[in-house]
């Protein structure tokens, strides 16, 4: 089976039904990307070599391959102890993203599974994961104030358009800095689509939802992951309703500079936004719109 990924900039629609049987074998690539094939795919990376890998997820291991002319890409293959355990996974990100366009949301140009191995491919982001940079100690000095308000800005407006602009909505259901990618400018994309779930507007599951923080108020989890960039790690048991402490000069990340006056109110309106989306009471969280246009104003 093979088909073209296209892409359209419209609101979405499509179906909720499986894309494929399990242990179909299909290879499906962008038109940009057409005169690929798969053994080129695999001699990029001198067949999954582990000198190429970047990162390990929940269930597959992400390489780098650079194939001609110039062009990057990334390419996730599924672990081959979990090749059916994980196919339903495999699926549903295909069927996700190959029916959003966000420039915060990571691209997928291609897709192929067979006997021998199951890949997506994606977009290379040349920063990797904001988990990667914000747990090393040399890294995180190029994350000043302001680029981490940015990408505090950027994971709000691709769950805005997840949540709000697509029909049905999309809820990520695994937000984390390991799942939060970033361009060579420092320009936030989602990724890791997995475990998504596409819901009806009716939907008893549409308020909380299960994923790395278990079972948890899709609000909750951005402020969480709003309050680790601002703070360079996990608040775990940080009291974040108290609204005296949820200042800079409490909960800032010691191991870079401080910023301006002007760069602190910035950085104080996502700590407030996130202590807003804490709350303990659903009814008084906000959107995830209402925060993106409250972070777009700052």
């Amino acid at each position: 089976m093979s088909g073209l990924i296209a892409y359209r900039k419209e609101k979405r629609h499509y179906p909720q039904k499986p894309l494929d049987k399990e242990g179909s074998d299909y290879f499906s690539i962008t038109s940009f990307d057409a005169g690929l094939v798969y053994d080129d795919i695999l001699k990029a990376m001198d067949n999954f070599d582990e000198a190429y890998a970047i990162g390990t997820g929940g269930y597959g291991t992400l390489y780098k391959a650079e194939l001609q002319p110039n062009t990057v890409v990334a390419v996730k293959k599924l672990h081959s102890s979990s090749e059916n355990v994980d196919h339903n996974g495999f699926l549903n990100e295909i069927r996700v993203l190959t029916n959003i366009r966000h420039r915060n949301i990571v691209k997928l140009y291609g897709y192929c599974s067979h006997a021998r191995h199951s890949f997506l491919i994606y977009e290379y982001l040349e920063k990797g994961s904001l988990g990667s940079i914000l747990r090393s100690d040399v890294l995180v000095t190029e994350l000043d104030r302001l680029k981490r308000v940015n990408i505090v800005k950027d994971v709000a407006k691709g769950l805005a358009y997840m949540h709000h602009d697509c029909s049905p909505p999309i809820i990520h259901r695994d937000i984390s800095i390991a799942n939060i990618l970033l361009e060579s400018d420092y320009e936030a994309h989602i990724s890791d689509f997995g475990t998504s779930k596409l819901l009806k507007l009716d939907s008893s599951n549409w308020t909380t939802i299960k994923g790395t923080h278990g079972y948890i108020s899709r609000q909750i989890i951005f402020g969480i992951v709003a309050l680790e960039v601002i703070m360079g790690k996990h608040p775990g048991e940080l009291p974040t309703l108290w609204a005296d402490y949820l200042v800079l000069g409490n909960v800032g990340d010691s191991r870079i500079p401080l910023p301006s006056p002007q760069i602190e109110k910035k950085v104080n309106m996502v700590l407030n936004l996130s202590r807003a989306c804490l709350n303990s009471n659903p009814q008084g969280r906000p959107t995830m719109r209402q925060v993106s246009y409250m972070l777009m104003k700052t």
